[in-house]
């Protein structure tokens, strides 16, 4: 069993985006979260550079409401441009 399949929804559910810093990675990325996650609010959003600025993470704190929810989201991130990593 993974740990999607393992959570009682709705739920909070962390998420790490990854990806070089261009100027459009962040814009992006956001815009897919916030299709699937509209409630966002922007205190559950954090970013951080690497040391030497060569990438980008983006930390959500989703309030997911299904399973399918967090697996659309997920599979559109992968399919996004400039994405290297999801945690």
């Amino acid at each position: 069993m993974n740990a999607l399949q393992a959570l009682t929804f709705p739920a909070d559910y962390p998420l790490k985006v990854v990806g070089r810093p261009d100027g459009e990675f962040r814009a992006r990325v956001h815009a897919i979260v916030l299709r699937h996650a509209p409630g966002l609010e922007a205190e559950r959003v954090r970013e951080r550079r690497s040391a030497n600025g060569n990438f980008l993470s983006i930390s959500y704190l989703l309030r997911a409401e299904s399973r399918a929810q967090v697996e659309a989201m997920v599979a559109e991130l992968r399919s996004c441009s400039g994405v290297l990593l999801l945690l």
